[in-house]
C-alpha cells in the first residue's frame, strides 16, 4: 500500500525538498505550510495535499491531521520539520524572543506529536521525525536560545521512543547541520535584530568568520531529505539520523573522544581565541 507522510514547514528548505523526495518515491504527502501556496510544488499529482498548519496553534493542527487521514486513510509518518532560528547574546535576548523560540522549536514539535500519537495508536503503527540540529552535538556560540529549544526535542524524541514501542510507533530524530542555502537566517533576521549587542561586535564577527571557514562541507536540503526519507522508513530501533558531513563530525567528535579533546577541538572550530 503506498504510504502517507505529513511534513510541517514545506515552503521551502529542508521541509519542501523532503516532500519532493517522497513525491518521487511514491508516496501520498500531506504538506502543510502556515500560509499554504501549491504553486511551491511543481507537481499536480493527486498523492499531493497542501493544508494550512500553525504548529503553535492547536486547532490547525488537528484540522490537518483530520484532513490527511480523510484524504488517505492514514498517516503513516509525521515529520516535525517546522521551526525558527536566533542568533543572539544570550543577555541581549528577551524573554519574548525566548518564547517566542520555544513556542514553534520546542512547544509546537510537543503538540504536533500529541495529536499525532492518537492516530497512529489506533492504526498499530507510524513514524514520528523530529528535526533538531547539529547545535545539540556540538554547541557553539551566540546560539544558546535556539540550541536549548532543539536539545529539548532531542531528550524528548529518545524518550517517546521507549514510550511508543510497545504500540508500533518508532520517534526518530533528523540532525541538520548547518545550511546556509536554506532561507533559515534569512527568515529571522527581523527577530534577530540587535541582538548582539556592540559589546559582543568583534566576538561575534570572530565567531562568523570562522563558520564561514568551517573544515567539512555544509548541509544541504538534498542531504536532510534524504536523511528524513532514511528515518521513515529504517525497521531498527535507531533514534538518531544526523544529516551533513559537518554533523556527523561532530557526533563523531562529541560520542568517541574524551571530554577533554571534545571541549580542545570546539574550541578549535567556534571559540576566536582557539583551543587554550
Amino acid at each position: 500500500m503506498t504510504k502517507t507522510i505529513l511534513i510541517t514547514g514545506t515552503s521551502s528548505g529542508y521541509g519542501k525538498a523532503a516532500a519532493d523526495l517522497f513525491l518521487s518515491r511514491g508516496w501520498n504527502v500531506v504538506a502543510t505550510m502556515r500560509r499554504p501556496d501549491p504553486n511551491v510544488f511543481d507537481s499536480d499529482t493527486p498523492r499531493l495535499k497542501v493544508l494550512p498548519l500553525d504548529v503553535t496553534d492547536g486547532a490547525s493542527i488537528v484540522a490537518a491531521i483530520d484532513e490527511g487521514v480523510a484524504a488517505f486513510g492514514a498517516i503513516d509518518v509525521l515529520v516535525n520539520n517546522a521551526g525558527i532560528g536566533l542568533a543572539s547574546a544570550f543577555e541581549a535576548t528577551p524573554d519574548a524572543t525566548v518564547r517566542e523560540i520555544f513556542e514553534t522549536n520546542t512547544f509546537g514539535v510537543f503538540a504536533t506529536c500529541r495529536a499525532i500519537i492518537p492516530v497512529m495508536r489506533r492504526q498499530g503503527h507510524g513514524v514520528i521525525v523530529n528535526v533538531t540540529s547539529s547545535a545539540t552535538i556540538g554547541p557553539m556560540p551566540l546560539v544558546a536560545v535556539y540550541t536549548a529549544s532543539k536539545s529539548a526535542v532531542e531528550g524528548f524524541t529518545e524518550s517517546l521512543s521507549y514510550e511508543l514501542h510497545p504500540f508500533g510507533i518508532a520517534a526518530r530524530l533528523v540532525e541538520p547541520g548547518y545550511g546556509p542555502t536554506t532561507n533559515f537566517t534569512a527568515n529571522g533576521g527581523a527577530r534577530m535584530a540587535g541582538l548582539i549587542p556592540a559589546d559582543y561586535g568583534a566576538f561575534a564577527q570572530a565567531c562568523f568568520g570562522k563558520m564561514a571557514r568551517y573544515p567539512t562541507p555544509y548541509c544541504t536540503e538534498v542531504e536532510v531529505a534524504d536523511a528524513m526519507l532514511a528515518a521513515a522508513s529504517d525497521d531498527s530501533r535507531r533514534v538518531r539520523f544526523p544529516a551533513g558531513a559537518d554533523t556527523r563530525m561532530l557526533a563523531e567528535l562529541r560520542w568517541s573522544t574524551s571530554e577533554e579533546h571534545y571541549i580542545a577541538r570546539m574550541r578549535e572550530l567556534f571559540d576566536p581565541a582557539g583551543a587554550r
